[in-house]
């Protein structure tokens, strides 16, 4: 298997994770998260998205929150935006780039954002043309790419054809969105390759959902292809609006673990991750997804082991 010498990780966990929340988190706990995950190491965070209040109250505060936390130097903070409007409140937070997502199904879209795909299209156009006048990058997420809800599996062609048209558009960062863990090894090895080998001037990322429990092996076959960012979320936060049973993003603390393990560079201190989750945790009253969380990282099983031993 080929595995990489180092990967990015972006934690998506105040933007993906805080939406579904169904109790409102306050915006302090946000700015607290926000920057306990930025002291980590994490060089990318999808801070929070300008949508709608009334679609998503959860992101009511988005622009609060840009104002209040404190930006590091080596940290990338994105939002999520949808439309012209929300674009144009990214850029009066001065965010250092925007992410919109496209689903690749007809009536995922319309669902997400009320347009077709085509309507999508013509709009993230719009936005790139947009954000290019103030120099702030413009990366896409295909969502449902590996499977819809409402129309089953995605044919792998559509994916490569949506990409190409984002790559047209000058767009050179795109995320291939399994958004109800739906995906399984053999498709993100056969998809990442593909889209790699027709698109070579675009670097691609994965944004992996662990609903059925292959999370980490799809990581290793995105690794095995040369893929080397993930979108991940602290404690594993996060789900699907219309799948009850869909679960959050691999979690941010496990992957850490998983390339600390394997030799592999993230920057990222697992401890400090853990501390970001805890918070949410602590609040939330449950327990979190994360493995590691819980069980604690490798290190720090044989630590309680030996002193066992020892007592």
């Amino acid at each position: 298997m080929n595995i990489p010498n180092n990967v990015q990780i972006v934690d998506v966990g105040p933007r993906d994770g805080f939406q579904m929340e169904q109790v409102n988190i306050p915006t302090d706990l946000k700015v607290k998260v926000i920057d306990a995950i930025s002291q980590s190491g994490v060089s990318k965070i999808e801070a929070t998205s300008f949508v709608s209040a009334s679609a998503v109250p959860q992101m009511s505060d988005a622009a609060e929150v840009m104002s209040r936390i404190r930006r590091l130097p080596n940290v990338q903070y994105t939002v999520l935006v949808p439309n012209r409007r929300g674009a144009e409140l990214a850029l009066e937070a001065e965010v250092d780039a925007v992410r919109i997502v496209i689903c690749a199904t007809e009536t995922y879209n319309q669902r997400n954002v009320r347009m077709s795909i085509d309507s999508s299209l013509k709009a993230t156009a719009d936005i790139v043309k947009m954000m290019e006048r103030s120099a702030v990058p413009v990366e896409v997420a295909i969502a449902v790419s590996f499977g819809c809800p409402f129309e089953g599996r995605v044919p792998e062609e559509k994916i490569v054809e949506l990409a190409k048209r984002f790559s047209g558009m000058g767009i050179e960062e795109i995320s291939i969105a399994d958004t109800i863990g739906l995906g399984n090894p053999r498709q993100v090895k056969q998809m990442s390759a593909r889209l790699q080998h027709e698109l070579s001037d675009v670097r691609f990322s994965l944004h992996i959902h662990n609903t059925r429990g292959l999370g980490f092996a799809n990581v290793l076959a995105g690794f095995s292809e040369g893929i080397d960012i993930f979108d991940a979320s602290i404690g594993g936060l996060g789900g699907c609006p219309v799948v009850p049973s869909a679960t959050g993003n691999i979690p941010t603390e496990d992957l850490v673990n998983m390339c600390d393990e394997m030799g592999i560079g993230t920057g990222v201190d697992v401890g400090k991750v853990m501390e970001a989750s805890r918070l949410m945790q602590s609040f939330l009253n449950r327990r979190l997804p994360s493995h590691v969380l819980w069980s604690g990282t490798t290190s720090q099983v044989f630590k309680q082991a030996c002193d066992a031993i020892q007592k």
